[in-house]
């Protein structure tokens, strides 16, 4: 996932957790830290022998917090999988690509088209299953299958291109 503080965006990943053992990577770089939520939005991280303090309170229900130490305060935004996709896919929204890809890794599911078959806009093509979630991949102007580049049960990555489209 990426989180945005202000202008800079981090790329972070879980890579462990044991109870309150976090193992996580930030920008690549790794991080093990010993994190105790105390009180409720209040957080105590141990870091190479330094202790830290920090209170999230949430906005609303969304993905945006405020984070406050000691010395500061952040406003932080939360871009995990879905909203990365949600992203992409309004991005597809506005005009057709001459490929359906994947913003994220998944498994698919069901592959609705065949080689030479003309889709109409807002025709699903392929159904994706990532984080338990199905999504339907749809086209969003009339165009035909040109080639595709996946089997159902096929496990993909992130920004791979699952199906090539004749416009």
């Amino acid at each position: 996932m990426e989180i945005r503080i202000g202008n800079r965006t981090a790329d972070i990943e879980l890579v462990s957790k044991e109870g309150n053992k976090v193992a996580l990577t930030i920008d690549g770089r790794r991080y093990d830290v010993d994190i105790v939520m105390t009180e409720n939005g209040v957080c105590s991280i141990l870091h190479n022998g330094k202790s830290y303090n920090a209170e999230l309170i949430r906005a609303d229900k969304s993905k945006k917090y405020k984070v406050n130490t000691h010395f500061s305060s952040f406003d932080i935004d939360i871009i995990d999988s879905q909203a990365k996709y949600l992203r992409t896919r309004k991005k597809d929204e506005e005009s057709q690509n001459d490929k359906i890809s994947s913003p994220m890794p998944g498994k698919v599911v069901k592959i609705m088209v065949s080689v030479g078959d003309e889709v109409k806009a807002g025709d699903t093509v392929v159904v994706i299953e990532a984080m338990k979630m199905q999504s339907n991949y749809k086209v969003n102007s009339n165009c035909r299958i040109k080639e595709i580049l996946i089997k159902e049960g096929d496990t993909i990555n992130g920004d791979q291109v699952l199906i090539k489209l004749d416009l």
